[in-house]
């Protein structure tokens, strides 16, 4: 009965019962932190990550040894330790600059530039209580934007309506923290 709790050792090296080979499912902390919604869904979603980071997340998270060095290296300070210490992006204060100081940093090549071309695989995306989209004149998201992904088009005899250029969009997220709505996402 104790054999099959521990590690079982074959010419000195630990084999370990298939369980703990495995790859953590998300869903399970979220089931276990109460968040219902998250551990139904049908899809992991994975962590938002630095740009650059390896893909996919479990590539990431095999080689990230969670030591911190592109959270200090981070000057808008976008990056934080998330779940588990591996490091995760928010854009809640700023947006991610691209400068590539995390890539830099990294000592594990966890963020490399050259193995992910792309810096972020998503975009932004409106939701429908945006400000602009009810008939309220609002263009913080167009004024944060720098690659003029998020335009205002004019309107005869109304506001200017809000246009998305999903092909100009870096997925930076410099116009998420500005929305007074919280209208605007990344995916």
């Amino acid at each position: 009965m104790l054999e099959r709790c521990g590690p079982k050792l074959d010419g000195g090296q630990p084999r370990y019962p298939v369980a703990f080979n495995r790859t953590m499912d998300p869903r399970r902390r979220s089931f276990l932190r109460g968040k219902l919604a998250e551990a139904s869904a049908q899809e992991v979603t994975a962590a938002p990550r630095p740009p650059w980071s390896l893909r996919p997340d479990a590539q990431f998270t095999a080689r990230c040894t969670r030591c911190g060095d592109c959270v200090s290296a981070c000057p808008r300070g976008v990056l934080h330790a998330g779940d588990g210490g591996f490091v995760q992006i928010r854009f809640d204060a700023a947006g991610c600059s691209l400068c590539g100081e995390c890539a830099s940093a990294c000592p594990t090549g966890a963020i490399d530039r050259l193995a992910s071309p792309a810096p972020f695989l998503w975009r932004v995306a409106v939701a429908d209580h945006c400000l602009n989209r009810r008939g309220v004149e609002c263009r913080v998201c167009g004024n944060a934007c720098e690659t003029r992904a998020l335009r205002f088009r004019p309107a005869l005899g109304g506001i200017a309506s809000l246009s998305v250029e999903l092909d100009a969009c870096t997925g930076c997220g410099d116009c998420v923290g500005v929305c007074p709505v919280a209208a605007i996402t990344l995916r």
